[in-house]
């Protein structure tokens, strides 16, 4: 062997950061599903967390428009001017929330923008607060910020929400950052006006800071939505809301997600961008404008299948011997409780129902609830009637 071939053997010393990152469940399980699929296997998938309805015509419109338009070169990090203050309309007509252009920020998918958050308001040692079940990335972006993820845990005896005595128990002088998901990813639980209002006042008593990921915004079928910034000024100064297209508007690929904030914030996200990834896509920030006009029916008609399918969901979860399941306010999945079944821990399952029922669901474990599994109803009836019928007689014990 020469030396360059040596060279080339020689191990690779990876940043710590990176060593320690743990790969995201829900999309590792996806991954595995569809190569099972690939090689022929009729897998039923209730994993994935996107829409499976078409991006409007309108949106795809706009973006072959763009392309047409040789709409293709650079734009600010932030996002052009025009979908910024379309963004700010949106704020303001659906949320009671005023903001200036300025205080908006466009980044690659929602994800992408609360982990720039993160990353320009968390020093070392910083702490945040996450209640559990949290989507799967919210503790890992975390740590990647060198900051320290505080998890407080709920139950569905509280129907997976945090109260302020709840937060109590946690808080400290670290702590910097709360975040809260309404609707929620994975148990789909809203928080109401009352509860917010209740939560915005420990923040502020505590000089804390909100990050309000409200991506699940349109997909609510019990109550309302409302944004813990619109209480008042005080409030409205310590919180980032996060929102985006990904699931309002069936949007998942083309990955554009904005923040609302304080001017303060978002020029430091703005510098940010510009040293990292730059703006989003210009075809893509074209196709969200239009789908700031898309007409609202068209989004209802979406909200009113999933509730359909919700009910049936829940219902068929429910009539499994040794499955509970908390019906959803919001977003598109049930989490149900999957203790009784004594089947072992939450990945123990979701591996037995892949191998063995040819259904794909997502461990709890990830979402921090290892009693739980995480079924997502964004795919047909007919899909979901299987999958169940499938679970539940892999669940059934034999007679």
């Amino acid at each position: 062997m020469n030396i360059e071939q040596k060279k080339c053997h020689q191990d690779i010393r990876l940043s710590r950061r990176v060593k320690d990152l743990k790969p995201s469940i829900t999309l590792e399980i996806t991954a595995k599903a569809k190569k099972m699929r690939s090689e022929g296997i009729d897998i039923i998938s209730l994993s994935a967390g996107e829409p499976d309805f078409n991006t409007p015509d309108l949106v795809k419109e706009a973006a072959k428009q763009a392309i047409d338009d040789n709409f293709t070169r650079y734009t600010p990090a932030a996002g052009i001017l025009e979908l910024r203050k379309g963004v700010a309309e949106k704020l303001k007509r659906d949320n009671d929330l005023e903001y200036s252009p300025e205080c908006i920020s466009l980044c690659s998918g929602a994800k992408h923008a609360i982990y720039n958050v993160i990353q320009v308001l968390c020093d070392p040692n910083d702490e945040v607060l996450i209640p559990a079940p949290y989507w799967v990335s919210y503790p890992e972006m975390v740590l990647l910020a060198s900051a320290k993820p505080v998890i407080i845990p709920t139950t569905e005896s509280m129907n997976f929400k945090i109260t302020p005595d709840l937060l109590e128990k946690y808080v400290t002088k670290k702590s910097k950052i709360l975040i809260l998901n309404s609707p929620s990813n994975p148990t789909g639980m809203v928080y109401s006006g009352e509860e917010l209002k209740a939560l915005s006042e420990f923040v502020c008593k505590n000089d804390l800071i909100v990050i309000s990921d409200e991506i699940y915004e349109k997909l609510i079928y019990d109550g309302e939505h409302v944004s813990i910034a619109s209480f008042h000024d005080e409030i409205k100064q310590r919180t980032v809301v996060v929102n985006g297209f990904s699931k309002s508007h069936a949007m998942t690929g083309w990955r554009v997600g904005y923040t609302a904030a304080r001017i303060e914030i978002a020029q430091a996200m703005n510098n940010l961008l510009s040293q990292s990834t730059s703006n989003v896509s210009s075809i893509t920030q074209k196709a969200s404008l239009a789908a700031l006009l898309v007409e609202e029916s068209v989004i209802r008609n979406m909200r009113n299948e999933f509730l359909k399918r919700r009910d049936l969901i829940v219902d068929r979860l429910n009539n499994i011997a040794g499955v509970t399941c908390l019906k959803p306010e919001g977003a598109f999945y049930v989490f149900p409780n999957i203790k009784n079944l004594q089947r072992g821990p939450s990945m123990t399952v979701a591996n037995a129902l892949l191998d063995q029922a040819e259904v794909a669901v997502v461990p709890g474990i990830g979402f921090g609830a290892d009693e739980n599994i995480r079924l997502s109803y964004a795919c047909s009836a007919e899909d979901i009637t299987e999958g169940l019928n499938r679970f539940e007689a892999w669940a059934t014990p034999p007679s």
